[in-house]
């Protein structure tokens, strides 16, 4: 099998050869589990400007197995540390996605359905910078196409993707909707338009939410400073499309809306 060649990124340049090439090794050896050709692979380090933070090493990957892309982050106290961390997470998700797969297969040819595996949550995200309220703006936009899937489907990238939240289409309402992690280990799940998700097919334990209210861009970043939320999954007052606003790393907002409607 051909060597995996991995690529390493260092935001600020303080990381020696010998730490990346620690990196390559960990990650390269990674393509074995892969139930599928990796077709890349990328791989950022960075540390944090922050001394007061308890863990200032962070670590976040991208492979691309075979068109599906599996992510992960960690943050650790020094940046070996991380690379250990980040590689146990993305082994754990290849080995679900792979056995993900051959559950698919067996319920394809017995008609049962296979046993839900869920996965360690993200323990070692790195902590929010402590940003003033009136310093904080929305600092990044994603407005991403949002394809049509079942809700087994979005749990499942949700989990593949090591995010937090994921939004998508549903399928069978065409409403907006969103899936999270909660702290319990289930899943979060709710529907724009407040329409009940079809949950057959589903082996993932999932908690349905109410419909989220209808909200400006500001009244959603507010709610995020008043309790102190990661994200906020609401109704865009102009688009009438859901969307959400998180808080990010940095101590700035993110937001992420629907680029077209549903069909």
């Amino acid at each position: 099998m051909r060597e995996l060649q991995v690529q390493v990124v260092t935001v600020h340049g303080d990381v020696d050869p010998d730490g990346q090439a620690y990196a390559r090794r960990k990650i390269g050896q990674l393509a074995k589990l892969a139930p599928g050709p990796v077709l890349s692979a990328r791989v950022k380090l960075d540390r944090a400007p922050d001394p007061a933070l308890e863990r200032p090493a962070l670590a976040q990957a991208t492979l691309d197995v075979n068109g599906r892309l599996i992510r992960a982050r960690v943050a650790a106290r020094r940046l070996d540390e991380a690379v250990d961390l980040l590689e146990a997470r993305l082994r754990h998700r290849l080995e679900h996605l792979a056995s993900h797969r051959r559950a698919r297969h067996r319920r394809a040819a017995t008609g049962e359905h296979g046993e839900w595996r869920h996965g360690d949550l993200a323990a070692q995200r790195p902590a929010w910078y402590p940003r003033p309220v009136a310093e904080r703006a929305v600092v990044r936009h994603k407005r991403l196409a949002l394809a049509p899937m079942s809700l087994e489907e979005a749990v499942l990238d949700l989990e593949l993707l090591d995010y937090d939240f994921y939004l998508f289409v549903d399928a069978t309402t065409g409403e907006d909707a969103l899936v999270w992690r909660q702290p319990d280990g289930t899943v979060g799940v709710a529907v724009a338009g407040g329409r009940r998700l079809d949950t057959t097919g589903c082996t993932a334990p999932v908690q349905l939410a109410p419909a989220p209210p209808r909200r400006t861009l500001g009244e959603a970043t507010g709610r995020l400073d008043l309790t102190g939320e990661p994200f906020v999954f609401f109704v865009d007052a102009v688009s009438g499309r859901g969307a959400v606003a998180y808080r990010r790393y940095d101590g700035h907002y993110g937001l992420i809306t629907a680029a077209e409607s549903p069909q």
